[in-house]
């Protein structure tokens, strides 16, 4: 893998990066049943192009990850949420996905933020850690919220100050 670069989304970029949502759709992560056709459009009216980080190299998306608000109320317009995070198969173990989340925390204190926070279903090891070892902190848990797969799953509530 070439130099690898964090940019902000484009609205160019909407069809490539459903396509990386869609390829790399699984129970490990998602609690949406899959998309079938016409699918529904990557950016919209709450998530556009401006709210979303990829991660790039030789002109490829290898992922994205998405800010977002997690309520509309103005007594909370100084948290931001993590509303998607999606790191090809062919890239992850390399380092992509950590610095998407080092861009997307620098990224929300440009912006103002005092927090970020985020949601991870309960059996994400992987994502878990990897949110740990960046200072998050598991700060609720919904158990049993969503069953996957026949699976009764966990919603791991985690949140950072920044």
């Amino acid at each position: 893998m070439s130099q690898l670069s964090i940019r902000l989304a484009l609205p160019d970029d909407e069809e490539e990066l459903a396509r990386l949502e869609r390829a790399e759709r699984s129970p490990l992560h998602d609690v949406l049943p899959e998309q079938q056709p016409p699918y529904r459009p990557f950016f919209d009216e709450r998530h556009l192009p401006d709210d979303c980080l990829v991660a790039e190299a030789d002109r490829r998306i290898l992922g994205y990850i998405r800010l977002g608000f997690p309520t509309g109320l103005e007594a909370s317009a100084h948290v931001r949420q993590i509303q998607g995070f999606v790191v090809s198969a062919r890239a992850r173990g390399r380092g992509v996905g950590r610095t998407l989340i080092r861009a997307i925390t620098e990224e929300a204190r440009r912006r103002g933020a005092r927090r970020l926070t985020l949601r991870v279903l309960g059996h994400n090891t992987p994502a878990r850690g990897l949110y740990e070892s960046e200072g998050f902190a598991v700060e609720g848990v919904l158990p049993e919220e969503f069953l996957l797969a026949g699976e009764y799953v966990d919603d791991v509530l985690m949140g950072r100050r920044l």
